[in-house]
């Protein structure tokens, strides 16, 4: 047997993007849309056809949280009045009744999630009918289905507890999830598959679980839910559960699904399992990563577990949902042949497991398939494409792995330097990327237009960028990257080592998709990346031109990156790259570089003693890019939506001048982490939230500003939007960002 945690939703040419953006803009109906997500279902389970089933409840119009959060009417008191699509998407994107709920990262991936609120004023109501909906959508069309549906304790451990006592809301929260697993029983005997990720964190996590989280409460639950006739599959990923599945093996649930790519000591459970009637999911293919699976390897893997499991309980899985993979490396006519050849998204991933099963089981007529992954594999680890011997001496070669003076002293001379107010304004980098400088890009790219004309309309946008900002009076400017597809493709399109997609588009949240880089073989940066445009905004004003980079543990965490090499060696190549550019910068006049770090957080392993490792090599990388820069040259770094409060001495590690970060949706409660551990680099906290299409007014972002003030002095703040506003429109931006700083006037006058 074959099985997948869930497919991507987002369309083979990004259909339901398309279809949310016409409907958000009012240009399309809700008919409309639920049309576009029902076509796109259909087509994502004929791919999973030969699957033993098809996954159902795995699609969502913007996040499954979300949709766990709506069926069980947890809605945040400011929505309670909004209903179907408009509360639904509220509670996403922000409405006039009140702002979104926060996002943050999915674990350890680039997905970010919608936080539920919870509160013991909540009335929850379970209502299952979307799932209802699919799976009958599902039969209708032939397919056998399996209801995709995150796990009880994974839910209640990433929402958000506003107000009330833990065991309280967790107890009444489970009797509404209780009656929407019933509801779902009028299905018939189904089979769920209950994604409980949080599981990995082991029993010490604690998210909301410290009062709830032991072996009684799980037992009790999945004994429970095994009772009402369905057949339970708890499935755990991303890392290894061992604690954990010693206590699901005490249950009465059907199956255990366990990550063998990302959680390699799940092998120390087998034996335990063994003893059981368990059925094993054995997620032996990888599901966030896009290399050719090595099927020898896997089959290995296979047969040491079948040393313990017999061949009828092992069912061969993804190790996690294809949600973080693009849809399929067809038409994929621009990357070289060889280099495709080595790639695997997520349709022809459901061919691999196809393959690995039939072979498994035994079946002569894979063994073709087989041997050509095997030629598929040697070619790619011989490749000259993959090594490269000059880059990897420079990194051996290296001393340079610190700035040569002290924060203290280095903000003397930059304040000298700069000559900035206090409470400087400023944004974080981008500007809206405009139909038609989206337009303008691709007809450079087709060919459509020659290169003077394509840097004419470049330069005009950034002329106006820049009389935007000293009209409004912004202290510290920036060019507004119009050049930019995105903070990482834009960098990785001219490295060396990198490879790039024309179609290969996974979500990050809602509407929103990128198109990661993919890094096939060494990294080293040729020419410079970004003087050409920063130095001619520059020339524009006599204010001071902050440089965008991103950074090296972000590009990486952005990447598909090669898994023939360690992810540190692989950072440390990039970070020389940024340092070269760091250099160039600072000798072109350029006094202020950003060098954004926004998925440092999310590069964290899920378990606590893997994690001073990863501290250890990311911090040396980020070093490593801004060793070069001179004490007068200022460093900023911006991280967004992450937890911060656990790794606020690493952020001070980093020994970056400035750190711009997200509080917008969250609050200032960040600050006072800030200030109670005596945190002396400056800080730019967002002031309103970009995620939004709420226009903040300046009495709201005083009433902000005043708040951050009670937390940290106006020495040691900047005044800042919460992330980069390439997303937003301009008729949005404007006005926020007068309002911003007319705040900052008032504040200073007062």
């Amino acid at each position: 047997m074959s099985n997948i945690l869930g497919f991507p939703r987002i369309g083979k040419n990004r259909e339901l993007k398309k279809a949310l953006e016409s409907f958000w803009s009012g240009k399309s109906n809700e008919e409309e849309l639920q049309q576009v997500a029902k076509d796109l279902r259909a087509k994502h389970w004929e791919l999973q056809k030969e699957l033993d089933f098809v996954c159902v409840n795995d699609f969502s119009l913007y996040d499954n949280v979300l949709d766990l959060a709506y069926a069980l009417n947890a809605k945040p008191k400011r929505f309670k009045d909004l209903s179907g699509l408009e509360g639904y998407f509220a509670m996403a994107r922000g409405h006039n009744v009140g702002v979104a709920c926060e996002m943050t990262k999915w674990f350890n991936t680039n997905y970010h999630y919608v936080v539920p609120e919870l509160s013991d004023e909540d009335n929850y109501k379970a209502n299952a009918n979307k799932i209802i909906k699919q799976y009958q959508e599902a039969l209708s069309l032939g397919y056998k289905p399996k209801i995709q549906l995150i796990g009880l304790f994974t839910f209640f451990a990433l929402s958000k507890i506003t107000q009330g006592e833990t065991k309280a809301i967790f107890d009444k929260l489970k009797k509404t999830y209780l009656e929407l697993i019933e509801q779902i029983t009028t299905l018939g005997e189904v089979m769920i598959e209950f994604s409980e990720p949080i599981f990995v964190k082991g029993l010490n996590v604690a998210n909301n679980l410290e009062s709830i989280y032991n072996n009684q409460m799980i037992e009790c639950v999945y004994n429970e839910i095994s009772q009402k006739g369905i057949k339970v599959i708890v499935s755990t990923f991303f890392e290894h559960s061992c604690e954990l599945t010693e206590i699901l093996l005490k249950t009465n649930i059907y199956g255990i699904g366990l990550d063998f790519v990302y959680g390699e000591k799940n092998k120390q459970s087998l034996e335990a399992l063994a003893k059981s009637d368990k059925v094993l999911y054995a997620g032996v293919i990888d599901g966030r990563n896009i290399w050719i699976t090595d099927l020898e390897s896997k089959l290995a893997l296979l047969d040491s577990i079948n040393a313990f499991i017999p061949k009828e309980r092992i069912v061969i899985s993804s190790s996690c949902s294809l949600l973080h993979l693009p849809f399929s490396k067809e038409g994929e006519d621009n990357i070289e042949s060889e280099i495709l050849s080595w790639l695997s998204f997520a349709k022809e991933k459901i061919a691999e497991l196809k393959t690995l099963e039939l072979v498994f089981k035994g079946e002569k007529a894979a063994k073709q398939s087989l041997e050509e992954n095997a030629k598929t594999i040697l070619s790619r680890k011989n490749s000259l494409k993959t090594n490269n011997q000059k880059i990897r001496n420079r990194i051996q070669q290296n001393t340079l792995k610190q700035r040569n003076m002290n924060f203290k002293e280095r903000l003397e001379l930059q304040k000298n330097a700069l000559n900035l107010p206090i409470l400087p304004t400023t944004t974080i980098g981008s500007f809206p990327q405009t139909p038609e400088l989206r337009a303008l890009r691709l007809d450079y790219k087709k060919g459509n237009i020659d290169k003077a004309t394509y840097e004419k309309g470049i330069k005009e946008y950034i002329k106006d960028c820049v009389a935007f900002q000293e009209s409004i009076g912004i202290d510290v400017l920036v060019h507004g990257e119009p050049e930019r597809n995105d903070m990482v493709e834009y960098f990785g399109e001219q490295l060396e080592g990198f490879v790039f997609s024309s179609n290969a588009w996974v979500q990050s949240y809602g509407s929103r998709c990128v198109k990661p880089p993919i890094i096939y073989g060494d990294v080293e940066r040729k020419n410079p990346m970004t003087i050409e445009w920063i130095t001619f905004a520059q020339s524009l004003t006599k204010k001071v031109m902050k440089g965008m980079l991103t950074g090296p543990v972000t590009i990486l965490n952005w990447s598909f990156v090669r898994d023939d090499l360690p992810r540190h060696l692989v950072c440390e190549q990039i970070s020389l790259a940024i340092a070269d550019e760091i250099d160039d910068l600072q000798k072109a006049g350029i006094s202020i570089i950003q060098v954004d770090e926004a998925a440092f957080k999310e590069g964290y392993p899920l378990r606590k003693e893997n994690i001073k490792e990863y501290e250890k090599w990311a911090l040396e990388c980020f070093k490593t890019s801004t060793a070069i820069a001179s004490p007068q040259t200022q460093i900023h770094t911006h991280m967004c939506y992450s937890e911060f409060n656990d790794i606020i001495k690493t952020i001070e590690a980093l020994d970056a001048d400035v750190i711009s970060i997200e509080t917008a949706r969250s609050g200032n409660e960040l600050l006072k982490v800030f200030k109670e551990v005596g945190y002396t680099h400056e800080v730019g906290p967002g002031v309103y939230d970009i995620h939004s299409p709420r226009i903040p007014n300046t009495e709201e972002i005083k009433k902000q500003i005043q708040a951050l003030l009670e937390v940290l002095p106006k020495e040691q703040l900047w005044i800042n939007p919460d992330c980069g506003l390439k997303t937003r429109k301009w008729e949005e931006v404007k006005p926020s960002l007068k309002n911003m700083v007319e705040a900052v006037k008032v504040i200073r006058s007062s």
